[in-house]
């Protein structure tokens, strides 16, 4: 039997997600939970638009001082603080 997915669950899977990269059936249980969470189907629209947008922008779009917050802010999120 599977278990459904949770939304914390969900958000740790978009990438694969939208990479293709999930096995079947983890793909069909990220598919089922959307069909029934409208806060998780409007953060996958959301990321997809933030794909597209970001996905137009040349390196040197990014002023250095906010490239240097961006890397600060993940490396903090990444280590946990």
């Amino acid at each position: 039997m599977t278990t459904e997915l949770t939304c914390r669950e969900l958000v740790g899977l978009i990438t694969d997600y939208l990479e293709g990269a999930l096995p079947e059936p983890d793909a069909r249980r990220f598919d089922s939970h959307l069909t029934g969470c409208d806060g998780c189907t409007t953060y996958l629209e959301q990321f997809r638009r933030t794909i597209g947008l970001a996905g137009r922008l040349e390196p040197a779009d990014l002023d250095p001082a906010a490239e240097s917050t961006l890397r600060s802010a993940f490396e903090d999120w990444k280590n946990g603080r």
